[in-house]
């Protein structure tokens, strides 16, 4: 009978254990994925308000991954603050930098005495999961249950290693863990394995509490779980932009090069982490040792992070230059097709920041455009057909970049989003669709116009261009205003292109009035009219399209800009 009883006993302890650590891994993952989701676009704008400097750059990643409790998170939002140009890399380790101190807030958390109220978090967070008819509150009742699971998982792994505490092969394989350069190492294996320094940790906490480690091995564990952690960072920013892969590696040397400045020092470290951190005394024994441990873990793990920040915040500067150096930007290799320079698909995770990278790409979108309206009058009124081929190719980087960007808008609307990010990718698509449709008025109405004027051996004089000119300018001054619409909404652009479309009105009827005129004398008489008109009607196009942009974003701009829109939007 001993021997099933034995058996018995093992696999409650590894249940117990596995289902704890499985519950605390969840917990941890559904908590950050509600916050990101909830909180991400007001962290964002954190990020990139605070980021002036290295120290509150520091501060604001510290502040961010505090909130998300997810370092993968902040280095996401970093790496996409860089590709838009709002970060250099100097200011984005600063953040990183600040990431870790911002991580030890979870093991602060979870050293918390409150397992006891763990199912009753679990319980609140549903009943306002399924309550809430606001989606950012549904994610905050999923953050609550996320936590409730943390502390549930620590319970079980609590209950399933008490009997561990007089099982001598454990015991002995824990005195290895004595060995600080053992418990680093496994403590660096665990944590790459299971993708969380949180769970190794929580681990550590529950085992230093039973009595189980030493507060020497557990710190070691801790160490060790520092530079685990970066296989996350390293592993995401496989394939990823240049920018992701310095922020990847700008991580492994700031925890790497920590830990080995403090692991010659882990017996004084330890005795520091004693005399900072609460003591129990009216508590003996064992007891002693479950109420203090934990603080302890947690502390050791918050004081080596912020002393590392303390320390490589001044070495920002030649730690970017370093990266610079060792991974240069990447050749662009030029190929037929037009390869999008914003969209990546690890913005997934941030929408908000999804949509500020696809809008980035959008305005790229109208610069290709804007080069093929900028060509466009020349080519029509005076270039050879070898102008206008050329002038046609240009459509097809057009057409190929809004393909990307609509799959891309496309995929991000099957996400997990909040309002008004719907709203937005709707915005954004139709956006795109209207720059698209003003390449193709250039590529086919204005080209054939082209080819009909070489047809006929039709000139424009000066005189005719004198009264051309304006109308294409008024296009023109319309077509940038809805780029400007898109890079910053604004109900004053609205007005702006109200007034364009008035004088684009007026200036086509003294174009007209001129054509009728000048053409009555002219044995080309009808081909030139034809040729005119179509200009001109290519124009009124190009105008109308750049008009439905604005008015399409026109619900971007601020609540308090909201009174002034419905009456010019009347007049697009």
């Amino acid at each position: 009978m001993a021997p099933a009883a034995n058996a018995l006993e093992y696999g409650a302890i590894i249940t117990g254990l596995g289902g704890g650590l499985a519950l605390f891994l969840y917990g941890m993952r559904k908590m950050a994925a509600s916050l990101k989701v909830a909180a991400g676009g007001a962290m964002k704008n954190i990020l990139a308000r605070l980021t002036s400097n290295r120290f509150s750059a520091a501060l604001a990643g510290a502040m961010v991954t505090a909130v998300v409790q997810s370092s993968s998170v902040t280095t996401v939002l970093v790496v996409g603050f860089i590709s838009a140009g709002i970060l250099g890399l100097s200011q984005s380790i600063g953040v990183i930098i600040g990431a870790n101190v911002g991580c030890t807030v979870s093991a602060q958390i979870i050293a918390f005495k409150i397992t006891k109220y763990s199912l009753l978090l679990v319980a609140v967070g549903f009943i306002v999961d399924i309550t809430a008819m606001n989606r950012k509150i549904k994610h905050y009742g999923s953050m609550i249950i996320g936590l409730g699971f943390v502390f549930f998982g620590m319970e079980l792994m609590s209950q399933a290693t008490y009997p561990l505490r007089s099982y001598a092969p454990f015991l002995e394989m824990l005195q290895s863990l004595n060995n600080p350069l053992a418990a680093v190492l496994v403590g660096t294996a665990f944590t790459a394995l299971v993708q969380s320094s949180a769970a190794t940790i929580g681990i550590v906490m529950v085992l230093a509490a039973q009595g189980l480690l030493s507060l020497e091995a557990g710190i070691a564990l801790v160490l060790g779980a520092n530079i685990g952690t970066c296989i996350t960072a390293v592993i995401s920013s496989i394939g990823r932009p240049t920018q992701a892969v310095r922020a990847a590696a700008a991580h492994v040397i700031f925890n790497v090069a920590g830990v080995a400045g403090v692991y010659f020092l882990i017996p004084q470290f330890t005795d520091l982490v004693r005399e900072l951190s609460p003591a129990a005394k009216n508590l003996t024994g064992l007891a002693k040792i479950a109420e203090e441990a934990p603080r302890q873990i947690a502390n050791a793990n918050t004081f080596f992070n912020a002393a590392n920040a303390a320390i490589f915040i001044w070495f920002t500067g030649p730690l970017s230059l370093f990266l610079e150096w060792i991974f240069p930007e990447r050749k662009k290799v030029m190929g037929r097709r037009i390869e999008p320079e914003f969209l990546d698909k690890m913005y997934f995770d941030q929408p908000a920041l999804a949509l500020d990278h696809a809008r980035m790409e959008i305005l790229r979108l109208g610069k290709l455009v804007q080069r093929m309206f900028d060509d466009a009058l020349s080519v029509v009124t005076k270039g050879a057909e070898e102008d206008l081929r050329r002038l046609r190719a240009q459509d097809d980087n057009v057409d190929a970049l809004h393909e990307d960007i609509v799959a891309y808008l496309s995929e991000l609307a099957s996400k997990d989003l909040i309002d008004p990010q719907p709203q937005k990718i709707h915005q954004y698509v139709m956006a795109a669709n209207y720059i698209e449709n003003i390449g193709d008025v250039i590529e086919t109405s204005m080209y054939k116009e082209g080819q009909s004027r070489l047809y006929h051996h039709l000139v424009l004089d000066q005189a005719t261009m004198f009264y051309i000119a304006p109308v294409i300018d008024e296009a023109g001054v319309a077509f940038k205003l809805a780029q400007e619409a898109i890079e910053s909404p604004d109900p004053h652009l609205e007005q702006a292109i109200v007034n364009s479309k008035a004088r684009l009105r007026s200036n086509i009827d003294n174009c007209q009035s001129h054509i009728v005129m000048t053409c009555a004398t002219r044995k080309d008489n009808l081909d030139m009219f034809k040729l005119i008109s179509e200009i001109l009607t290519s124009m009124e196009r190009i105008h109308a399209l750049s008009r439905r942009i604005v008015a399409g974003l026109h619900d971007d701009v601020d609540g308090d800009q909201q009174s002034e829109l419905p009456e010019i939007h009347a007049s697009l």
